[in-house]
């Protein structure tokens, strides 16, 4: 498989996602590109690093740009200048090869992470006790339609 052609199974995977499940792939993918880039700083491969780097950023605006700022938007305001602050450290690791703001927004994204995974468990329970909507939180309902898909 060439660098440009997508991987089907991934592919797949991306199109048959919930989007709970989607957002918790950008969280998985941001902190898989930290880490990359991690691996590559101490070495001084630097484009590999920015490379890396890069797309973790774009995942991070992604996380962003896709909060519903409808639903809740005391909690969307919060969270936007989480990742706002994340999205800084990226770029100050990225332009000063310094890795002390990466190893702090990889900590930050995988406590997200966490915290998604908590969540999307709590609406599963729910949902098999046939309590989900109705029992649903202001910030569940934040977290779960966080997503901006049609619909």
């Amino acid at each position: 498989m060439t660098p440009g052609t997508a991987n089907p199974y991934l592919r797949t995977k991306i199109l048959t996602a919930s989007p709970q499940e989607l957002r918790l792939m950008l969280y998985e993918g941001a902190i898989r590109f930290c880490r990359r880039a991690r691996e590559h700083l101490p070495h001084k491969q630097y484009e590999d690093s920015y490379n890396a780097l890069m797309r973790a950023q774009k995942i991070v605006l992604e996380l962003s740009t896709s909060l519903n700022h409808n639903v809740a938007p005391d909690l969307c305001q919060k969270l936007s200048a989480l990742y706002t602050y994340i999205y800084r450290l990226l770029v100050d690791a990225n332009i000063h090869h310094n890795i002390k703001p990466l190893d702090e927004a990889i900590s930050l994204l995988e406590y997200e992470k966490e915290t998604w995974e908590l969540l999307m468990k709590k609406v599963a329970a729910d949902n098999q006790a046939g309590t989900a909507p109705q029992a649903l939180t202001s910030a569940q309902q934040t977290a779960i339609s966080s997503l901006s898909l049609n619909g």
